[in-house]
């Protein structure tokens, strides 16, 4: 898997892009520590849970890249759609996300802006 060295902790994402793709594949996966050490820490939520086992978990389907914006080298956003299943009845997410790079160097997911469209 191309993430697996980033969600096993052994290297960092070069990009929010690559963020990005890591952080569906750890949804895939239900790997929530990975995703809380990719999310900013001031819009983290307390209650995050991706177990991919529990009763009413997403069955993720497949994601797209609409679009991956680099703003400056601490700012960048990245557009996607995300199809998941829940109960059987298929659904679409569609988000520009933001990103942030740390002083460390480390990428990681601020906020979005869902397209209810």
């Amino acid at each position: 898997m191309c993430c697996g060295p980033f969600i096993d902790g052994g290297e960092y994402a070069p990009r929010a892009l690559e963020l990005m793709r890591s952080r569906y594949s750890a949804y895939v996966l239900g790997e929530t520590a990975y995703l809380r050490a990719t999310w900013a820490p001031h819009t983290c939520p307390a209650d995050l849970d991706a177990a991919p086992d529990a009763p009413d978990a997403p069955r993720w389907l497949g994601l797209q890249i609409k679009r991956f914006a680099e703003h400056d080298a601490t700012h960048a956003e990245v557009e996607f759609v995300a199809r998941f299943k829940v109960g059987g009845r298929a659904h679409r997410l569609h988000e520009t996300s933001r990103f942030v790079r740390d002083d460390d160097g480390r990428w990681r997911y601020v906020d979005g802006d869902v397209d209810e469209t």
